[in-house]
């Protein structure tokens, strides 16, 4: 006789979503690094790659860095002219990053990269994972369903 599968423990969801994450970025950062690109890297320039300009608060968000951490990151790309800055038209005290033709053949290159080194869970499963994930993201974000 099987016997009786245990009572869910509330953490369960994060424990999974913690060891995918980090399974994820380990692998991710298997295929960066052949590429000579960090994470943090990774995730500037992929926000940069939309060819719109972003504003350094923004890009932090986007790529979960604290302000300081994130200047110091661009200023390393600019410095590698993978990136460049450009003052936002509409408004001059602002700052827009911008990839740079070099910083945008780079990304292509490692954008392929990591495209091939990325697992398929197979049969739609991605897209359907990529939908659950975005529900429970803006769920999570949502003050009115704390």
């Amino acid at each position: 006789m099987p016997s009786p599968t245990p009572p869910r423990r509330p953490d369960d969801l994060v424990q999974l979503l913690t060891r995918a994450e980090r399974l994820a970025a380990r692998r991710l950062q298997g295929v960066l690094e052949a590429e000579g690109c960090s994470l943090d890297a990774w995730r500037v320039l992929a926000s940069l790659s939309d060819g719109e300009g972003h504003h350094m608060t923004g890009l932090a968000e986007a790529a979960f860095l604290p302000p300081p951490t994130l200047t110091k990151l661009v200023d390393q790309l600019v410095d590698q002219n993978l990136v460049h800055r450009r003052v936002d038209p509409f408004d001059r005290r602002r700052i827009l990053a911008h990839l740079t033709p070099r910083g945008q053949e780079y990304w292509r290159r490692v954008d392929r990269a990591v495209r091939a080194g990325r697992p398929s869970l197979g049969d739609g499963d991605d897209d359907l994972l990529r939908s659950l994930l975005h529900r429970l993201a803006a769920t999570l974000e949502d003050p009115a369903r704390v």
